[in-house]
């Protein structure tokens, strides 16, 4: 009989391209995954495996049984979340991948929230990108996303996955107090081209928006700074240096000498939302903490 374990081995070097690559992400050496693999062609009776340069390819023969394996996983899984599991008790362990300001502003309340309830759900939570925490997820390396969608900046779920939305998180631009538009109700794209900016880095989905606010006129931002981390563009806006476009969720008090604006024409907005596996939708675990989460995201100010 095939290992469950050797077929969960085969599936991960097929998903990550490698043995060190699978061994990394499974949370073992790449001595014992290919100790899997080499029962797993003991018991198949055939290679499933390749060498190729300094790597390794899958044969044809192993890329069937991958493929197999992985929907013998992906049912196993589901069995463990609906049948195995006790709908009255969530417990067990969630790994959430989600993005920066959603940790502050979702994940820090949720995890008070189960702290409180006494739930027995073991939540480790890593930050991520929005297309991150979608591989992720997809991949099995975690239970939940948290991810945004800008109106300008489609984010593509594969459709074993699936995506509810929790929320609308406008962004302002945010400006030093002594800044000609500070005292301005609103300021739309035009008003914007001859600022210097601060900006998430280059491929980050806020940076990919901010840049879709300038193609229609023609331009491009200029941007002085990049750093991934909203707290420093407040800090440089509080240091009259760059005027910045940051989201609402999870951000902080702003300081005195930083004013925010709201853009319009159009807003700046993107939606929140919570993605897992189909096959984990029944799961105990991520039906409460789903529930948490869009009781906490009902209070996200949008206005």
């Amino acid at each position: 009989m095939i290992d469950i374990g050797s077929l969960r081995a085969l599936a991960g070097i097929e998903q990550h391209g490698s043995v060190i690559a699978a061994a990394e992400a499974m949370g073992f050496s790449p001595s014992a995954v290919s100790q899997q693999v080499k029962k797993l062609e003991k018991e198949a009776g055939f290679a499933v495996l390749e060498r190729r340069g300094r790597g390794v390819l899958l044969t044809e023969r192993g890329l069937a049984l991958a493929a197999y394996g992985r929907r013998i996983l992906a049912e196993l899984e589901e069995l463990q979340s609906t049948l195995l599991a006790d709908p009255a008790k969530p417990s067990g362990s969630l790994k959430i991948a989600s993005f920066s300001t959603a940790c502050r502003g979702l994940v820090g309340p949720l995890l008070a929230q189960l702290e409180q309830s006494g739930a027995a759900l073991s939540v480790a939570v890593l930050a991520e990108d929005p297309r991150e925490a979608v591989a992720r997820v997809a991949n099995g390396e975690a239970d939940l996303g948290l991810v945004h969608n800008w109106n300008s900046v489609p984010l593509v779920i594969p459709e074993h996955l699936a995506l509810e939305w929790l929320c609308e998180d406008v962004a302002d631009l945010l400006v030093h107090r002594s800044h000609p538009l500070a005292q301005r109700a609103e300021v739309e794209p035009a008003d914007l081209v001859d600022e210097r900016w601060i900006s998430t880095p280059g491929g980050a989905i806020c940076n990919e928006a901010l840049l879709r606010i300038f193609a229609d006129l023609g331009r491009v931002p200029d941007v002085r700074v990049y750093d991934p981390d909203f707290a420093t563009h407040v800090a440089l806006v509080e240091q009259g240096v760059a005027v910045a476009l940051v989201p609402r969720l999870g951000r902080p008090a702003l300081p005195p000498g930083v004013a925010a604006v709201p853009v319009v024409n159009p807003v700046q907005a993107r939606q929140v939302g919570l993605v897992h596996r189909r096959t984990m939708t029944a799961s105990p675990g991520i039906r409460h903490v789903a529930g948490l989460l869009r009781g906490i995201a009902a209070n996200v100010p949008s206005a």
